[in-house]
């Protein structure tokens, strides 16, 4: 008589399309916080009277106190679960816009900015690493590609926010009041969508046993687990400098308004979210590689079109295909992390880290170009993090689980 090892450990169907539910919520409040603020990196710089150079080391504080949270977050969410790191993560990325907010549009006062923005990024990075590894385990039992629609919520997160500071600016809402209203409805939100995540205590391999964790350290020491970070880092790139420099590209390259840049921002964000949606169906079909090289194709061609065009138009369109090839080498790299579920947490910690150096690097590297080329020309960095991300996305396909034993 044959019995069935698996079936009995797993959480219900029930439970996991709750977990599912959750999942999205959370990557979408996650990136409805981002793009409020990113929105507003127009307005930010003309009332606090910063040049390019200036802008960018400001920006370089959210990615400072991300990277500060990013590579203890593994050890975090192995100790106390996806469900209370991305609780607390929300509270403080709330209280990080609210002090941004004051920074920038009460006080004046640059300082204060940065720090706000640090503590938004120290909660928002612990956040990330977080939800990606729940995103992960929902990916697992479902047993089908799906990171790239949780992906895809995250993006239809920053279509809202970015929709909503282009209607602040263009009606002249203070940028405080924007980001207070964000950082309260988003807590609130993430709190009780938390409650529905797997239970931590119930984690459990594909026979049923309880998942053996491995030590972050152990993931540092693995070169497929750096190569990956790497290419996400690369994705970061591709994806981050639009999030940091389109808008401002838009308005310095194009003499538009800051709520026509913010509007070409959404319409990055809006194409990245359909390629987003669309891409489950071609990894399950076409495989991660062939998906990626694609990808980082596209994203070459837009960005060219965004800065070599001369024409608006020709660089909204430019924006919707740039979208498009930065639309999955970020989820793909948490799922190729996250391919063996006893070093899940671990391994997207140690990508995420890897990856995030991007947000660190980008901003200063940005704006000392924008300084010297202008911010519509320093975008031309895109098609190189593009080509290496093609050169190193064979690391990002499809692994089986390895027994611990064998690596440690």
């Amino acid at each position: 008589m044959s019995v069935n090892h698996s079936a009995p450990a797993q959480p219900d169907l029930a439970r996991v399309l709750r977990a599912r539910n959750a999942v999205s919520t959370v990557f979408a409040l996650n990136g409805l916080a981002l793009a409020s603020w990113m929105a507003r990196i127009p307005e930010v710089r003309d009332q606090l009277g910063l040049t390019p150079g200036e802008i960018g080391r400001v920006l370089l504080a959210l990615a400072a106190g991300s990277l500060l949270a990013l590579p203890t977050s593994g050890f975090v969410v192995g100790k106390i679960g996806a469900a209370r790191t991305v609780a607390s993560g929300s509270v403080l990325v709330a209280l990080g816009l609210t002090l941004a907010g004051v920074g920038a549009d009460t006080a004046g006062v640059v300082a204060l900015t940065a720090a706000g923005l640090a503590l938004f990024g120290y909660g928002s990075g612990s956040w990330d690493v977080a939800m990606n590894v729940e995103g992960a385990a929902v990916e697992r039992l479902l047993g089908r590609t799906i990171m790239p629609r949780f992906h895809a919520a995250f993006s239809l997160g920053t279509v809202a926010g970015a929709g909503l500071g282009a209607g602040a600016a263009a009606i002249g809402v203070p940028i405080l009041a924007q980001l207070a209203a964000v950082s309260i409805v988003g807590t609130v939100v993430a709190i009780v969508a938390t409650r529905s995540f797997l239970p931590h205590a119930a984690e459990v391999q594909d026979d049923g046993s309880p998942v053996e964790r491995v030590s972050v350290l152990t993931a540092w020491r693995e070169p497929r687990t750096l190569l990956v970070g790497l290419m996400v880092m690369c994705a970061a790139l591709v994806e981050g400098i639009a999030n940091d420099w389109l808008a401002l590209g838009l308005v310095d390259g194009y003499d538009v308004s800051n709520a026509v840049g913010a509007a070409g921002f959404a319409i990055f964000l809006s194409a990245m979210t359909v390629g987003r949606l669309a891409g489950t169906h071609l990894v399950d079909r076409y495989g991660r590689l062939p998906v990626l090289r694609t990808s980082a194709a596209l994203a070459i061609a837009g960005v060219l079109l965004v800065v070599y065009s001369g024409s608006l138009w020709v660089a909204l369109f430019g924006s919707v295909v740039w979208g498009l090839g930065a639309a999955l080498g970020f989820p793909l790299g948490m799922s190729a992390g996250a391919d063996d579920p006893r070093r899940a947490a671990a391994r997207v910690s140690v990508v995420a880290s890897v990856g995030y150096t991007a947000f660190l690097a980008g901003p200063p590297i940005l704006g000392w170009l924008g300084d010297h080329e202008g911010v519509l020309h320093a975008l031309v960095a895109v098609a190189v993090a593009a080509i290496v991300l093609g050169l190193v996305s064979p690391a990002a396909r499809e692994l089986r689980p390895e027994p611990v034993e064998a690596r440690d």
